[in-house]
This record gives structure tokens, sequence and C-alpha cells, in this order.
């Protein structure tokens, strides 16, 4: 035995504000026991020690915490729903200077998608998308614009052409969509939520989460949304009480604000 899971939970709350008491244990404590394992340590109260002197070590946690497995358009059919749906309906109602928010946004993916989708629509210097993560290792490799040939496989064939360079095996989004996105470090149960949002972007992460806290995501992202702006999930996370929060549904992963 490790020690009082609950007790190492209140240390890293202390030492990280990252809430492991928000994340489903049974899948959380796995990966966690697994990391303590790796550095040969046989406590929690041990790990606690080791990641408070050692930045190394604490940079590893959190990153390790963090789920970043991203592609580019990753489900193609939601992406191209956002395409022939979403986006003119938003330009539509909202006109052409959108407020975008691609939360959790891991190692770029996403938001690079986000503006890539866009530039259909919009030319790239009126686009702009806010992009956040709790891992400041991922948004370091976010800012770099790498990728490895297999992200790339979801993205239409005229837009990887337009946008991604090959450098030796991977490739190198361009600079005209880096320089639409803005990455912060923002932690989803934590910190203070941006407002006045017309599309928020938040998918395959939730699931992670306990309902509870799910719920009070959601709830936080109604409140960012401006009234009739729109939240696109993942696939395995379906708002089955989208009416009790006050959304409107208008697929599987898009929901409307209400009120």
């Amino acid at each position: 035995m490790l020690g009082s899971y609950e007790t190492f939970k209140k240390q890293i709350f202390h030492l990280t504000q990252i809430d492991l008491s928000s994340y489903k244990e049974n899948q959380m404590r796995r990966r966690i026991d697994s990391l303590i394992s790796k550095n040969g340590l046989l406590s929690y109260d041990a790990y606690v020690e080791l990641i408070r002197k050692d930045k190394e070590k604490f940079e590893q946690f959190v990153n390790y915490l963090t789920i970043n497995v991203s592609e580019f358009y990753r489900d193609p059919d939601q992406w191209k729903y956002l395409d022939t749906v979403v986006i003119p309906e938003l330009i539509h109602r909202f006109g052409k200077n959108l407020k975008i928010w691609s939360a959790a946004c891991s190692t770029g993916n996403e938001p690079y998608s986000l503006v890539m989708a866009f530039s259909r629509h919009l030319p790239l210097y009126q686009i702009r998308v806010v992009a956040t993560d709790i891992d400041k290792q991922v948004l370091e490799t976010a800012k770099l614009g790498l990728y490895a040939e297999k992200s790339l496989l979801h993205v239409p064939a005229d837009l990887k052409n337009r946008f991604f360079k090959k450098v030796g095996n991977a490739y190198q989004i361009s600079r005209e969509i880096q320089n639409c996105v803005e990455f912060r470090e923002h932690n989803l149960l934590k910190d203070v939520y941006p407002f006045g949002y017309h599309l928020i972007v938040c998918r395959n992460v939730l699931i992670y989460f306990t309902e509870e806290a799910r719920d009070e995501v959601y709830r936080k992202f109604h409140r960012s949304l401006v009234k009739d702006g729109v939240l696109f999930i993942g696939t395995a996370e379906q708002m089955i009480n989208f009416k009790e929060l006050n959304y409107q549904r208008k697929n599987v992963v898009f929901y409307g604000k209400e009120m």
C-alpha cells in the first residue's frame, strides 16, 4: 500500500491546485500509482516530497496526469457538420468577428483545426482562437506546431497542401495558422472562465471527470457563451441532461445556449 489516497489528493491540491477528487478515481489512481512505481518510490508521501523539490518531476507529474491523445479533424463527420452548418450559422447570426475558445486544447491539433475550418469561410486575419490547457509542456508542443504524419490523417487534402510543410518525417503547420491562435494556461476545475464566446470547443476531456465535475464545467461554459452560442464536445461525452443545463441539442456533439 502506498498510503492514504485521500491525504495524497489534499497534498496535490495544495501543491498544484489540481483537484483529483473531480477525476474518476479508479482510472486516475491507476495512472498515478504507475507513475510512482516508475520513479522507484514506495509511498504517496515520498512522491509528494519528490515533486515538491524537483521541478522536472513536478512537470512530469502534470504531463502524465493530462490525457494527451490528439489529432487533427478527429471524428471527421463532426467537423463536416461544423463546416457546413455551425460556422455558417454563427457568421450569419453574429458576423465575422467571432470569439472562439478551444478548451483543454492539448498539443494544439484542435485549435489549429478550428482555424483551418474557419479559413473556408473567413480570411485568416479575421480568425482568432484562444486555446487553453492545464499542461505547460503540451502548450509548448502546441506552439512548435510540428506533428507526426499519422495525426494529419483526417485533414482535408486541400488544407493539408495549403497549410503544412513536410520536415523530415514530420509536418510543420504554417506560421499564418499559428498566428491565429493564442495559447494560455487554464485549469477547467479551478480557474475563472472567460466570457462572451460564440463557440467553445472542449472534446474528449470531460469523460475523465466525475459526473458532478462535468456538469459544473458545462454550467461554466454556458455562462461563457453568448446567447445562441455553441458548445462542441466529444462523441463519448453526449450531454444527456442538456435541457436541465439550459442547452439546445443541435446534434450529438453540438449544443446551443438557450438562455
